[in-house]
């Protein structure tokens, strides 16, 4: 299954926003069958820093999620409200709990 983690810090004030915007994003993926997970984190110790945690049977299924017209004005709303690039990994989940590998 292909994985991916990211770290986004957003300006001061705006991590409620962002937050929003992206369980926004995630019931939208979540209605695609190929989408397994999206979580969104928000950092305990930085109050800038929010996580997002996808699973995808396959990157090809996340890339396609990047072509929705609703997926892509989530990610325009969002641009502005962060202080720097986002940040993360792609990864190849092997195992663990909660999902059926």
């Amino acid at each position: 299954m292909y994985a991916m983690t990211g770290k986004l810090v957003v300006q001061n004030g705006n991590r409620a926003e962002l937050v929003e915007i992206l369980k926004q994003a995630a019931a939208l993926v979540g209605k695609i069958p190929q989408c397994r997970l999206y979580i969104v984190n928000e950092d305990l110790s930085n109050g800038t820093h929010v996580y997002v945690y996808e699973l995808w049977d396959d990157k090809a299924a996340h890339d396609d999620s990047l072509k929705n017209e609703q997926v892509r004005e989530l990610i325009m709303r969002a641009r502005p409200l962060l202080a720097a690039a986002p940040d993360g990994a792609e990864l190849n989940a092997v195992g663990g709990h909660g999902v059926d590998f």
